[in-house]
């Protein structure tokens, strides 16, 4: 029983591509989806297809050699628009490096969209 996947789905990414895979295969969710597509926007990921299995499915993810660290934030806290910038000081390396990706009332996008629509939400996941 899985605990958490989107934990696992976004080690998995980080482990094959240290290891210098081409691609990975994930288990599949509205949520990675939505996840993935932001981290293929940034340029550190190629593309992904869904791919039917019978039950959930999954996502084959194709790496492109950009990550150097991903991972889930928890626990999943809430961030208002004007605390965005202490977060990124506590998971990015450094400023204008990497992105947070975060669940807001207008769907899940980077702390960088979320900051041009003054908006806040949850933290999901950092990527840099």
């Amino acid at each position: 029983m899985k605990i958490d996947p989107l934990a696992d789905a976004l080690s998995n990414i980080y482990n094959y591509e240290n290891a210098r895979k081409p691609d990975c295969v994930i288990p599949a969710s509205k949520l990675m989806g939505n996840i993935l597509r932001i981290m293929q926007k940034w340029g550190y990921i190629g593309a992904f297809e869904f791919i039917d299995d019978g039950k959930n499915g999954l996502f084959k993810v194709e790496l492109m050699g950009a990550i150097n660290k991903c991972g889930v934030i928890k626990p999943r806290t809430p961030a208002k628009n004007n605390e965005l910038e202490d977060w990124e000081m506590r998971y990015l390396p450094a400023k204008e490096f990497g992105i947070l990706i975060m669940s807001t009332p207008n769907g899940v996008m980077s702390h960088k969209k979320a900051k041009e629509q003054n908006i806040g939400g949850i933290l999901l996941a950092y990527v840099y």
